[in-house]
């Protein structure tokens, strides 16, 4: 990426945001009138489903926390 973004005479990030408006023009067809968008969110829709955790979920800042918490310590217990 390095050699690239230096022959283009642009920054790595430059490329990289270059690159990826590049190959998401390439694979994301144009869609010609509002029918075909409701149409492709209603394939998203049907793709994405829904997730059971078992568990309520939320931006329940106590439960994120003790997650983290609990996230942190099994990491430092492999350190």
């Amino acid at each position: 990426m390095r050699q690239r973004a230096e022959l283009a005479g642009i920054t790595i990030t430059e490329w990289a945001i270059a690159s990826l408006k590049e190959h998401n023009q390439l694979i994301k067809p144009k869609l010609q009138n509002e029918a075909e968008k409701q149409a492709a969110r209603q394939r998203f829709r049907r793709h994405a489903g829904s997730i059971n955790l078992g568990y309520a979920t939320g931006a329940d800042n106590e439960s994120i926390n003790a997650d983290l918490a609990e996230a942190c310590a099994v990491c430092l217990s492999f350190g």
